[in-house]
């Protein structure tokens, strides 16, 4: 019970110290680990029987995944960044699209894609955020602008 209440104190904090950048930077990794494990799921239902309780957990790792995606879109600045943050948004739409879509038929190949392209994005967001940060212009509170992508 304390390692559970040190780990959320912990988790919490890295949350709260994060950099704008660093927290689309979670986000993705959330993101990336939750197809994982519906990937994963999709997986052996298809060697096993359908497994009402595994359909439930793909879902619901499904279901984070749009939330997060969601969230990504609301973090959006058009008015920075102009054509990246419309073409993000544009993305991120078809991001959620795909993902309702390839959970009914539980198309492990364009869940694949999507984690790949998600894992791409943070990768490109990560790159992003080092050189600001080197830059020292990354401060907690200052954060990235969205249009730095």
């Amino acid at each position: 019970m304390a390692y559970t209440n040190a780990l959320s104190a912990y988790r919490e904090t890295r949350i709260k110290t994060a950099s704008q950048g660093q927290l689309i930077i979670m986000l993705y990794d959330e993101a990336v680990k939750q197809l994982d494990n519906s990937l994963d799921l999709i997986a052996l239902n298809g060697r096993d029987k359908k497994d009402p309780a595994r359909i439930e957990q793909i879902g619901k790792a499904i279901i984070k995944t749009q939330e997060i995606i969601t969230e990504l879109m609301v973090s959006l600045d058009f008015e920075q960044g102009g054509e990246i943050a419309k073409n993000l948004f544009a993305l991120y739409t078809w991001f959620n699209q795909e993902l309702m879509e390839s959970q009914i038929a539980q198309d492990l190949r364009r869940i694949t894609n999507i984690r790949n392209m998600m894992n791409d994005l943070r990768g490109a967001w990560s790159e992003a955020a080092t050189k600001i940060s080197a830059d020292g212009m990354n401060r907690p509170g200052e954060g990235v602008s969205i249009a730095a992508g």
